[in-house]
């Protein structure tokens, strides 16, 4: 396999959601993909199998486990197949189910991609996973903001969404990996999506993620897709609404998500981002 690493949501390899990308993975079986998912050693690695006419089946592997979506390997995937192949629109057949992405290049010659998520949708968060998760964060009920009830979301996989009060309490991230690992994964969490709101449209995101073995996710388009959907969901915004979620700021790989949210309740979310290659070359071989 031919092994491409770019940086997703950034223009600047040295920002963003490094992913392992392989346009051609036809053949290889889910032992394979693990293997070469660890020793990549990035949040999340994309295989694509191309179908013909733009339809690829898609699988993501973080280096421990597999996830059924991923945004920034999504992200990725695009602008790494658009850059060898031309821009234009993708059709993926994930586990999470179709995911359309459109890439075009920008005047600068960067290439951005958007994705339109499966349909979103949210549940409540149980009082009693609540309580577990804000002690796995060393969180306290003080710390959230009560404008932004936490919720379950979902866009492809599912993401507990907890606000910040404060911009200080999302930068002061300090977990317990153990604790917050075996409620993940008791949960079926992918992140757990960590915001704050700085203005009505602005958000700040921390996405910790131990069951795919990394402490912290730079940029999550999956978990922004799904706050996009509880966004709307709770009225919490006017739609249709561009949103952006800045993310990695803390971790010092800066990300920007652009996040989309249509009129229609049943509609995806669409998340908009660039990725570049990271140096020497972007590629290896397996």
């Amino acid at each position: 396999m031919d092994i491409l690493r770019y940086a997703a949501f950034t223009a600047d390899p040295a920002g963003g959601n490094p992913a392992g990308v392989v346009l051609d993975a036809t053949g290889a079986d889910d032992a394979e993909m693990q293997q070469v998912a660890a020793e990549v050693g990035y949040s999340e690695t994309a295989f694509l199998a191309p179908a013909g006419d733009g339809q690829f089946t898609v699988r993501y592997f973080s280096p421990k486990a597999e996830v059924p979506f991923c945004g920034h390997a999504t992200i990725a995937s695009a602008v790494a197949y658009a850059e060898r192949h031309g821009p234009g629109v993708l059709h993926l057949d994930t586990r999470a189910g179709l995911v359309a992405v459109a890439t075009s290049v920008q005047a600068d010659g960067i290439t951005t991609a958007t994705l339109t998520s499966v349909a979103p949708r949210s549940v409540p968060l149980a009082v009693d996973d609540l309580a577990a998760l804000l002690a796995a964060l060393r969180w306290s009920p003080g710390d959230l903001d009560p404008a932004l009830p936490p919720r379950v979301a979902y866009a492809g996989a599912w993401h507990p969404i907890v606000a910040a009060a404060t911009r200080q309490r999302l930068a002061d991230l300090d977990y317990d990996m153990a604790a917050l690992s075996a409620l993940m994964a008791e949960r079926d969490w992918t992140t757990i999506d960590l915001v704050h709101r700085e203005s009505e449209l602005v958000f700040h995101a921390r996405n910790p993620f131990p069951p795919g073995g990394v402490v912290e996710d730079a940029a999550t388009g999956a978990a922004a897709a799904a706050f996009g959907g509880y966004l709307r969901e709770l009225g919490l915004v006017r739609p249709p609404a561009t949103v952006t979620v800045r993310q990695g700021e803390d971790m010092g790989r800066p990300s920007l998500l652009t996040v989309g949210i249509p009129a229609d309740p049943g509609a995806g979310i669409a998340v908009t981002g660039t990725a570049v290659p990271i140096p020497p070359t972007g590629e290896a071989a397996w």
